[in-house]
């Protein structure tokens, strides 16, 4: 089992590349790692449930979704 540690810095003016790293930590959850993310610059605006649960990627499930699941799989989220 590795920790690792997820940077994302783009919110929803770029909600693909916003919804790529939640992606990634559901991958790693679902491998049986432990990561960790950091929201940073303009990621940070998807700390508001408002903003988050709009967010839509192109090609991958709802961003409300995949935080859904970081939250049930007690993955630390650090703003």
């Amino acid at each position: 089992m590795a920790r690792t540690l997820i940077i994302l810095s783009h919110g929803s003016e770029d909600p693909t590349r916003a919804g790529v790293a939640f992606l990634l930590a559901k991958g790693a959850v679902e491998a049986g790692h432990k990561p960790e993310m950091l929201l940073a610059g303009d990621a940070t605006v998807l700390a508001r449930k408002v903003v988050a649960d709009n967010v839509l990627p192109v090609g991958i499930p709802p961003l409300k979704e995949l935080i859904q699941f970081a939250i049930d799989n007690r993955v630390p989220v650090h703003t």
